[in-house]
């Protein structure tokens, strides 16, 4: 499941490697091939949309793969219907509320200030391409924090993180580590964001961890 703003060619190469295995690639809404977003939604809207592709597929157990926003809508369906997940794969996930300094606050004081005479500051390009129901639905899922929710998730679990991630630094993963409780940390070094591109170490672990 791929982050917010790319679709399922994301993780299709990995096809190539799980040819034993029945691989489904999801475009969520609002990307891809899939129906826009027409209305504010929630985290809830898009596991129920995964939900609903494994009851198409008629799949009653899967290994979760998630980068990004992937890893927020993978962490959501183990925490909340694990019954679902066999085994679950984060890879520099969201879902962890960034810790936020005087910078952030006063940017947040100034765009309401200047939201009084009809101006504003720029959000992030992501959120200045989307429509208003995909901005408000951006602000309900970056706001969300789901570590009141990890302890809930009982799955073998892989966290795989970039080393020099800035868009989820690494504090985000030992949080991950520490409150999913049959979790291990593979850290990828000199990695960014998207650190199962930037590093190669990391699909012989993987696939490791998907055979079991």
């Amino acid at each position: 499941m791929h982050g917010w703003g790319a679709d399922l060619r994301a993780f299709s190469f990995l096809a190539d490697y799980l040819v034993n295995n029945k691989c489904v690639f999801i475009d969520f809404y609002g990307h891809g091939a899939s129906p826009d977003i027409d209305r504010p939604m929630r985290l809830k809207d898009f596991s129920d949309g995964v939900i609903e592709v494994l009851f198409k597929e008629k799949i009653e157990n899967a290994v979760f793969v998630g980068h990004s926003f992937g890893g927020r809508v993978a962490m959501d369906i183990a925490s909340h219907n694990g019954i679902y997940v066999n085994r679950l794969v984060l890879i520099d996930s969201a879902g962890i509320l960034p810790r936020r300094g005087p910078k952030y606050f006063f940017r947040v004081g100034l765009h309401k200030f200047l939201k009084r005479f009809g101006k504003g500051l720029k959000g992030s390009a992501d959120y200045a391409r989307l429509s208003d129901a995909g901005k408000a639905t951006f602000i309900n899922i970056v706001n969300y924090d789901q570590r009141p929710f990890l302890h809930k998730i009982k799955c073998p679990t892989a966290i795989f993180w970039g080393d020099r991630d800035k868009d989820t630094p690494m504090y985000m993963a030992k949080i991950l580590n520490k409150n999913i409780s049959d979790s291990a940390l593979f850290t990828l070094t000199n990695a960014g964001h998207f650190s199962y591109l930037d590093n190669k170490g990391f699909l012989p672990v993987f696939l490791k961890f998907v055979e079991g």
